[in-house]
C-alpha cells in the first residue's frame, strides 16, 4: 500500500522541499529533488499499470485509505486512493509526461532565477491531479480539481511582470470557477439522490434510477423551484451539471476561451496542462462517472454535441492561427472534442484510448515548439520562421513524428500506423456505428475536424520549416539546436507517439476490452459499440485516411507550390478569414456581455454605494463628520489670553442670566 501512496505524495514532497528551502538548497538541487521525485513516481505508475491495468488483478478496485476526512451529517468520507484499471492509465498518463516535462524544463528554464518556484509550482500541479485520478469520493475529486485549477493559475502566470501573463492567468482562473460552479452543484445533486459521495455507493444504487419502458423517469425524487423531478430526470440533471464542470477544464465549446490564452506561461507548462493535466481532467471525470451517464441518454446526447461543435470549432481557428504555441493549443481543443463524442456516444474505452494516445503526440509537439522557440531567441510567429530545417534536425524529426501522429497517419485496415491512426479513427468509426440521435451530425463533424488537423498540423510544419528564412540575418545566425537535457525527453515521448497505438489498441478498445478495463468502465447491455464498430461500411473506415490525405495536399499546395495562395484567399475571403483569426470572436463577445457588464456594475455600485451611501451616511460618513465637528472646535484654540477671557465672559453671563431666568420662572 505504501507503493500507491509514494506515488501519489513524492511530487508533494518535491513541491514542499523546492517551494520552502529553494532558495537555501539553490537552483540546482530544487530541479534534482523535483525532478528525481518524479522519475521515481513515474517508474512505480508503470509498474501499476502492468500489475493491475495489464495484469490479471480480480476483485474490484483497490482501496488505500490515507484518514479519515469528513463525518458531518450523513456525509462520511475517508481520505482515500482508489486504484483500478482507469486510475493506473491516468497515473502512467500524469507521471510519465509530467517528468518528461521536468527534465525538459531543466534546459529549457536554464536562465531563468526563479527556477526553484517553477519546479516547485510543476510538482504541486502533478501532485494536484494525481489526487483528483485517485480520489475514492466526489468530495476528494473536487479538492483535486480545485488544486489543479490553483497550480494552473501559478504556472500560466509565472512570468507575473508580463500584463498579458496575468490576465491569462485571472482567465483560466475565472472561467474555470464557471464550470466548478456547475461542477459543485452536480456534486450536491448526487448527495441528494443518494445520500453520499462515494463512488461506490453512487454506482451501486444507480441503477435504480435508470428510466423505465416506454420513458417513465420513476418516482418523483426532487423538488426543486417548484418542478417535480423524477429520478431519471434528476439523475440527468445531475449528469449535466457534473459535464458542465468537465466543459470547464477540458475547455469545451462556450468554456474554451481560457485555453489559448494559457500559452502565455513557459511552453512546458503549456505540454503539461495540454497533454496530461487539467485538461484531460474533465474527459476522465465523466468516464468515472460512467455508471451515471450510461443510465441517461439525454446527457449523453448533450456530451456528444458539445464534443462535435468543439472539435469542429477549434479545427477551423487552427486553420488561420500564427502562432506556433496557439496552432497547437486548438489542436488540443479540438482533440478533447473527439474524446468528449467518444463519451457521448457511449464508447468510453475509446475516449480514454484518445487521451492516452493523445498525451504522447501532444507533450512531444509542444515540447518541439519550445525547442523552436528556444532555437529562434523567442520568437512565437510563424510567419518570421521558416527554412530551420538544416538548423534543427532533431526537431523537426521529432516534429514530424508528432505531425504524423496527430493526423492519423497509417495504412487502412492494418495494425501499421501511428498512434494517432488507432485512436482518433476508432472514434469516428464508433461515433458512425452508435445508435446516439445525433451519430450523422458528430461524424461528419468529426471527419471534417479531421481534414482541417492534417491541414493546419502540415501547415505549421512547412511555415516552420520549409520556404526560405523569413527571421532576420542575426537570428539564423544564432539558430542551434537544442541540448540533450531537452532532446532526450522529445525521444521517448516520439516511441509512444509511434508505438502506443498498435501496442495498445486491443486492451483499450478491441478483443480484450473487458479483460483489461476489469469494470472501472461501465457499458450498458444494450451498448454493443465494441463489437459494432468493427463492422461499419469501408469507407465510413477510410473517411478519416481521405480527410488526412486531403487536408496534407492542400497544405502543401498552399504553402510549397503555391506561397502567394494563402495571401489571395485571406484577401478574397476577407471576412471569413477575419472571423477564423479572431476565434470566431468569442473573446470580444464575452468582453461585451461579461467583463464591460461587470465593470460597468462595479462603478456604479461604487459611485451610489461606496461614496453616495457608505461615505455620506455609514462608517465613513460618521468619521466624516466627526472630523469636520473636530476641525471647527479647533478653531477655538487661538493661544491669545484676551480670547479666553473673552470666552468666560460669555459664560459666566450665560450662567447669571439662566439662574435669574430660572428663579423667575
Amino acid at each position: 500500500m505504501f507503493l500507491y501512496k509514494a506515488i501519489v505524495f513524492l511530487p508533494l514532497i518535491g513541491a514542499v522541499i523546492a517551494g520552502l528551502f529553494g532558495r537555501a538548497i539553490g537552483a540546482k538541487a530544487s530541479e534534482f529533488v523535483t525532478t528525481g521525485f518524479m522519475v521515481i513516481a513515474a517508474v512505480l505508475s508503470w509498474y501499476v499499470f502492468i500489475t493491475v491495468g495489464m495484469g490479471h488483478h480480480e476483485g474490484g478496485p483497490i482501496k488505500v485509505e490515507v484518514l479519515r476526512w469528513i463525518q458531518s451529517g450523513g456525509i462520511d468520507v475517508s481520505w482515500a486512493l482508489r486504484i483500478d484499471t482507469l486510475t493506473s492509465v491516468m497515473l502512467i498518463v500524469v507521471n510519465t509526461v509530467s517528468t518528461l516535462v521536468h527534465i525538459y524544463s531543466i534546459g529549457y528554464m536554464h536562465h531563468d532565477p526563479h527556477r526553484p518556484r517553477f519546479f516547485a509550482y510543476l510538482s504541486l500541479f502533478t501532485f494536484a491531479m494525481l489526487m483528483l485520478v485517485t480520489s475514492d469520493n466526489l468530495g476528494q475529486m473536487f479538492f483535486g480539481w480545485e488544486g489543479v485549477g490553483l497550480a494552473s493559475y501559478l504556472l500560466i502566470g509565472f512570468w507575473y511582470k508580463k500584463p498579458s501573463a496575468n490576465a491569462a492567468a485571472m482567465k483560466a482562473f475565472i472561467v474555470n470557477r464557471v464550470g466548478d460552479f456547475g461542477f459543485i452543484l452536480g456534486i450536491a445533486s448526487l448527495f441528494v439522490l443518494f445520500g453520499a459521495i462515494n463512488f461506490d455507493t453512487i454506482f451501486a444504487n444507480a441503477a435504480s434510477f435508470a428510466p423505465a419502458e416506454g420513458g417513465e423517469g420513476g418516482e418523483i425524487v426532487l423538488n426543486l423551484f417548484g418542478m417535480h423531478l423524477d429520478k431519471a430526470h434528476a439523475l440527468t440533471g445531475a449528469c449535466l451539471l457534473l459535464f458542465m464542470g468537465a466543459m470547464g477544464k477540458s475547455a469545451q465549446f462556450l468554456l474554451h476561451t481560457w485555453l489559448p490564452d494559457a500559452m502565455e506561461g513557459p511552453t512546458p507548462v503549456s505540454a503539461l496542462i495540454h497533454a496530461a493535466t487539467m485538461v484531460t481532467a474533465g474527459v476522465f471525470l465523466v468516464a468515472r462517472m460512467s455508471p451515471l451517464f450510461e443510465l441517461s441518454p439525454d446527457a449523453l446526447v448533450v456530451v456528444t454535441v458539445i464534443g462535435a461543435i468543439t472539435a469542429f470549432f477549434a479545427a477551423t481557428v487552427g486553420l488561420v492561427q500564427n502562432d506556433i504555441k496557439r496552432v497547437i493549443a486548438y489542436s488540443t481543443c479540438s482533440q478533447l472534442g473527439y474524446m468528449f463524442v467518444a463519451l457521448g456516444v457511449g464508447a468510453y474505452g475509446a475516449a480514454i484510448f484518445h487521451l492516452f494516445t493523445h498525451a504522447f503526440f501532444k507533450a512531444l509537439l509542444f515540447l518541439c515548439a519550445g525547442s523552436v522557440i528556444h532555437a529562434v531567441d523567442g520568437e512565437q510567429d510563424m510567419r518570421y520562421m521558416g527554412g530551420l530545417r538544416p538548423h534543427i534536425k532533431v526537431t523537426f524529426w521529432m516534429m514530424i513524428i508528432g505531425t504524423l501522429a496527430i493526423t492519423g497517419v497509417g495504412i487502412p485496415f492494418t495494425s501499421v500506423g501511428f498512434a494517432g491512426f488507432f485512436s482518433k479513427d476508432v472514434i469516428i468509426e464508433a461515433t458512425y456505428a452508435s445508435h446516439s440521435p445525433v451519430a450523422g451530425f458528430a461524424f461528419a463533424m468529426l471527419v471534417i475536424a479531421a481534414l482541417f488537423t492534417s491541414f493546419y498540423s502540415w501547415r505549421l510544419i512547412f511555415l516552420t520549416f520549409f520556404g526560405k528564412p523569413r527571421a532576420s540575418h542575426e537570428v539564423m545566425h544564432h539558430v542551434h539546436e537544442s541540448p540533450q537535457v531537452m532532446l532526450v525527453p522529445l525521444y521517448i515521448l516520439a516511441i509512444g507517439a509511434v508505438a502506443a497505438g498498435f501496442l495498445f489498441e486491443g486492451r483499450f478498445y478491441g478483443e480484450e476490452y473487458a479483460e483489461f478495463w476489469k469494470g472501472a468502465l461501465f457499458t450498458g447491455a444494450e451498448n454493443e459499440l465494441v463489437e459494432q464498430f468493427h463492422h461499419v461500411p469501408a469507407i465510413v473506415a477510410l473517411s478519416p485516411f481521405i480527410a488526412m490525405i486531403i487536408g496534407f495536399v492542400t497544405a502543401w499546395y498552399m504553402y510549397i507550390k503555391s506561397p502567394s495562395t494563402p495571401a489571395v484567399l485571406a484577401r478574397q475571403h476577407r471576412v471569413l478569414y477575419q472571423f477564423l483569426l479572431n476565434k470566431w470572436y468569442f473573446d470580444e463577445l464575452y468582453d461585451f456581455l461579461f467583463v464591460r457588464s461587470a465593470k460597468a456594475l462595479g462603478r456604479f455600485l461604487w459611485k451610489k454605494g461606496d461614496v453616495g451611501v457608505i461615505d455620506t451616511y455609514g462608517p465613513n460618513g460618521i468619521a466624516a463628520r466627526v472630523v469636520d465637528v473636530t476641525n471647527r472646535v479647533v478653531r477655538l484654540q487661538t493661544g491669545y489670553l484676551y480670547h479666553y477671557a473673552f470666552a468666560m465672559l460669555i459664560g459666566i453671563a450665560a450662567l447669571v442670566t439662566w439662574m435669574m431666568l430660572g428663579s423667575a420662572l
